[in-house]
């Protein structure tokens, strides 16, 4: 997915499955804690059901929709987690756990500030 779109956009278009079925219309966006880029959108799936998490990477902006590259069935079996509130890594656990994903790369520990310098001789 782009990461230079306004996450505020998503919110409101119709949201679709890798088969071109409806799922539902982005309620909402969370964005990543580390870079602030679009990384999952909850997906009302009916008049009185709840919101499914959806991946925003393996998506696209198509037309004014968003398309999931996953089946409908799999997005609405989704773990619930609720919606309005912070996701945990725990709970980003899940979710790539339930779509097949790659984790996301750590962030690398910084580099040893000690690195290239010579030890010194305690003798000399």
């Amino acid at each position: 997915m782009r990461t230079d779109i306004d996450p505020r956009g998503l919110i409101g278009r119709k949201a679709f499955d890798r088969h071109g079925q409806k799922i539902g219309t982005v309620d909402e966006v969370y964005l990543d804690d580390a870079t602030g880029v679009p990384e999952w959108a909850a997906v009302r799936t009916g008049l009185f059901t709840r919101d499914a998490f959806v991946p925003l990477e393996p998506s696209e902006l198509v037309g004014d929709a968003l398309r999931v590259p996953f089946d409908r069935a799999l997005i609405r079996r989704a773990p619930d987690l609720g919606v309005g509130r912070h996701l945990s890594p725990e709970q980003e656990l899940l979710l790539y756990h339930h779509y097949g994903l790659d984790l996301p790369p750590e962030d690398e520990p910084p580099p040893d500030g000690d690195f290239g310098t010579l030890a010194s001789d305690p003798e000399s």
